[in-house]
């Protein structure tokens, strides 16, 4: 997925007349970065640098958290992109995330069906990249050595 999408990014890039370092002045990160991603030595961007980067290159958030993989092809995340590392008990915590109905509010204001989809977008990102992390860090218990 790294690999595809750097390739997608480059082109996109190219397309729009960008050099590597005025992409990455653009969405403030640095050319280096731009260059791992385009090479895919350096993975999927996490959904914060995908938000800049559509700004930058004035496409849609949502079409770059499409090629990064982070969405469905019809527009939202579900089981479908679920991290093959992924437990039972960390599907249930995913779901138990995204099914709570509560009223989502901004400034006292709900937020439309549109814009509550975006944050569960970004949330989804979010939260398996926290996991992941979580998983890696974690010390494990060996029973019996102490």
């Amino acid at each position: 997925m790294a690999e595809e999408f750097g390739y997608y990014l480059r082109q996109l890039r190219e397309g729009k007349g960008l050099t590597i370092n005025q992409l990455a002045a653009l969405a403030g990160i640095s050319g280096a970065q731009i260059s791992r991603i385009e090479n895919g030595l350096r993975g999927v961007p996490k959904p914060a640098t995908l938000r800049k980067i559509a700004e930058a290159t004035d496409v849609s958030y949502e079409e770059l958290m499409g090629h990064a993989g982070y969405l469905t092809e019809t527009g939202s995340s579900t089981e479908g992109a679920v991290p093959a590392w992924a437990t039972s008990k960390d599907k249930r915590d995913f779901r138990q995330m995204l099914e709570d109905d509560g009223e989502l509010m901004f400034d006292g204001i709900p937020l439309n069906k549109e814009d509550k989809q975006r944050i569960k977008d970004v949330l989804t990102g979010l939260f398996w990249e926290a996991k992941q992390m979580n998983k890696r860090t974690k010390p494990k218990h060996h029973p019996g050595k102490e």
